[in-house]
């Protein structure tokens, strides 16, 4: 992972881990890079996770393409919609600090629910696109 990949996804799980209602929503801070093996009850999963080169003439950056995805147990639809939500407003059009790097802009572009069948949880995914400059040496 590059710094900026980095420094976004630390700011990212800071700003979700530290609102007490998402977390009470969770049972917990419950955001995970991969799912749990045997976990039961509400929780977030990030990734996938993709990159492109967004530089100018005289600026580099990146636009980034995240997934975040609430999962719950069966009849759980609407405990993960609500927990999408609440993880949308924390997100969508703020600014957030970044190390090395400023936040050009952050926003959900496409929400999708759904039932897996297979593995008989309700899920609820977010795809975010945010954009990020490099921060001009000290």
């Amino acid at each position: 992972m590059k710094p900026s990949h980095i420094a976004l996804r630390e700011t990212i799980v800071s700003r979700l881990t530290g609102d007490a209602d998402l977390v009470a929503r969770l049972g917990g801070a419950r955001i995970f890079d991969e799912t749990p093996r045997g976990l039961d009850g509400l929780y977030c999963v990030i990734g996938p996770w993709k990159a492109r080169d967004w530089s100018t003439g005289t600026d580099r950056g990146e636009e980034h393409d995240i997934t975040l995805t609430v999962w719950a147990r069966a009849g759980g639809a609407r405990s993960a919609l609500e927990s999408a939500g609440r993880i949308d407003a924390l997100l969508s059009e703020i600014s957030l600090p970044l190390d090395g790097h400023r936040l050009v802009n952050l926003r959900t572009v496409e929400t999708e629910a759904r039932r897996d069948e297979r593995a008989d949880r309700s899920r609820v995914t977010l795809r975010l696109r945010a954009v990020t400059e490099r921060l001009p040496a000290p």
